[in-house]
């Protein structure tokens, strides 16, 4: 951590988003002093976790004509890390048996996330900053300041001027789709994973799945339940993989990828395989998109790489007026945006110096080089994979901050590799009670919780 050269001042600092990056974002920025108003386009606070039936005119979200629905979230969606890990470090995601709506579950659904972030805005008054229905159309730098304009729910405009602005609007919003030879000529159905809701639409259908990981793991599971059959098209496979998986029912089937599309109806996969499919669900990610940000060409995405930015939060140049939270994906994503907001709160504050924009641009390069050399594809810049541990360690050692507790990077590595070697069951089955114990005595010693749970999580409960 630099020592810093000037006395600590308070700032006046827009928050764009009220989701979980967006609130403690707003919480950082408050602890440290600084004034706060969060911009928020819906109506209540939680951003992704909040659950639409709705689903975009364009299954695949391609017309820029269309009505964006912001939500990417499924019916039956449940996390896919464990709890204790999940919540921001000062307040746990403990089950709340006093309540009996709510998700006890070690891997909650999503309405149980979302219920956790809503307490949790609540606890630290975070709602009174938010502005709700409001939009930011632009944000543009001005003499040293930020000016942003805004539109709410009545379609009024207003320009205000701000010492800073933190970018907090998510990454899960603008679809990414994958290219396959001749699926434009292809007759069946295409919908991408955004906005993928619920299974009926598939019933007796031959669904082809696009992505085996996260979302892919699970709608393919989630359609089997009334397709005919379901085809996984995994880009991770060796090219001669062809394994029908044993699920309930008995219909689901992994394949290396997909070769080609073709005019009479048919996938064809690499590994030779070919079957005759009604709809492909694309479950291939999300583009990072900020079209409200102006920055006179200084910032770019190219290949999904947001660029410049210094350890994915500080374009250098714009420092540190402009900031980015949780552009990195996967991973403990609340203990991140954390980290990261409190880095961020501390040098707007001047407790915490950054280098100078040419040191930035320097490590910047570096870094580029280093995935370069790595041969780590562009499109992969901010997905920090087994990296993850040691990047959160070095931005906590900026903002003077504890070291991420290694129990929650040992709950994420042990939960990942559940997800591979067990997709079916391993939300529900687990071999890491050690570390459920050593996370409630974590919470327990630093009077998080007043008592364990009545019951303590076990496998298989």
């Amino acid at each position: 951590m630099a020592p810093a050269q000037n006395p600590i001042s308070s700032k006046h600092v827009a928050v764009i988003g009220a989701g979980a990056s967006g609130l403690i974002a707003a919480r950082e920025l408050h602890r440290e002093g600084h004034t706060v108003v969060v911009f928020e386009r819906e109506k209540q606070v939680g951003g992704l976790w909040i659950y639409s039936p709705k689903a975009e005119s364009d299954p695949l979200s391609l017309d820029p004509t269309r009505l964006i629905v912001h939500s990417s979230v499924y019916e039956s969606l449940r996390t896919n890390l464990p709890r204790e890990c999940m919540g921001f470090r000062d307040y746990p995601f403990v089950p709340r048996e006093d309540d009996l709506s709510r998700d006890s579950r070690r891997y909650p659904s999503h309405r149980e996330v979302l219920a956790y972030l809503q307490d949790f805005a609540r606890e630290f008054k975070i709602e009174e900053m938010v502005r709700f229905e409001t939009e930011v159309v632009r944000v543009e730098p001005v003499d040293g300041k930020w000016r942003v304009r805004s539109k709410n729910s009545a379609d009024l405009s207003d320009d205000e001027i701000f010492d800073a602005v933190v970018v907090c609007n998510g990454h899960y919003t603008e679809p990414y789709v994958a290219t396959i030879s001749g699926i434009n000529s292809w007759p069946g159905k295409h919908i991408h994973s955004h906005n993928y809701r619920v299974p009926g639409p598939f019933k007796n259908e031959v669904v082809v799945v696009i992505g085996n990981f996260a979302s892919g793991a699970d709608i393919s599971r989630d359609v089997a339940k009334v397709a005919k059959e379901v085809h996984i098209a995994s880009r991770g496979s060796e090219a001669n993989t062809y394994e029908k998986l044993s699920v309930p029912t008995n219909n689901l089937w992994i394949h290396s990828e997909i070769e080609t599309a073709c005019e009479d109806g048919s996938i064809i996969f690499k590994n030779g395989k070919a079957v005759h499919a009604d709809s492909v669900v694309y479950c291939t990610g999300y583009k990072y998109k900020f079209p409200f940000l102006e920055t006179n060409g200084y910032m770019s995405i190219d290949d999904n790489r947001v660029e410049p930015l210094y350890k994915h939060v500080f374009p250098p140049a714009l420092a540190p007026g402009l900031s980015f939270i949780g552009l990195p994906g996967m991973g403990i994503q609340f203990v991140m945006f954390e980290i990261q907001s409190k880095w961020v709160a501390a040098v707007l504050s001047g407790r915490v110096t950054l280098p100078s924009p040419e040191k930035m641009m320097e490590d910047l390069i570096a870094s580029y080089a280093m995935l370069d050399a790595l041969g780590i594809p562009k499109r992969h810049t901010h997905k920090l994979g087994k990296i993850e541990s040691k990047y959160l360690d070095r931005v906590a050692e900026e903002s003077g901050c504890p070291l991420v507790e290694p129990w929650r990077v040992q709950q994420v590595e042990r939960g990942y590799k559940r997800l591979v070697s067990n997709p079916e069951n391993y939300r529900d089955e687990w071999d890491d009670n050690d570390l459920i114990e050593e996370a409630y005595e974590d919470f327990a010693r630093k009077r998080l919780i007043s008592s364990r749970p009545s019951y303590f999580p076990e496998s298989g409960r």
